[in-house]
């Protein structure tokens, strides 16, 4: 993962604008999610004063989904430990949606 040494919060237009800009470029919810989320990722994280990013590309190709929701955690405020131990679990992971999921 890239050195990120700030995090900056968008406004909330900011974030309503990306999840419309998404919304109009996939159909699909996950890839939706993602690519909302990379660039949310791409606007907050700084590393001495400039973006660590070069794009949202960036994000998805040098990221993985743990280290996204991670950083997005922390631009929520959440205090979150550098890294979850590898055999963490989601509490709030629904085994019977995700199953529904796959059948659409």
């Amino acid at each position: 993962m890239r050195n990120i040494d700030e995090l900056r919060t968008p406004a909330a237009g900011r974030v309503l604008e990306i999840w419309r800009q998404c919304r109009e470029e996939a159909g699909d919810p996950l890839e939706r999610t993602l690519l909302c989320n990379a660039r949310i990722l791409a606007e907050s994280c700084f590393f001495e004063g400039g973006p660590a990013f070069d794009g949202w590309e960036a994000v998805l190709s040098d990221l993985t989904g743990r280290q996204m929701e991670g950083l997005l955690r922390r631009l929520a405020g959440e205090d979150v430990p550098p890294s979850a131990p590898a055999g963490a679990v989601n509490p709030a992971f629904d085994q019977r949606r995700f199953d529904a999921l796959g059948k659409e």
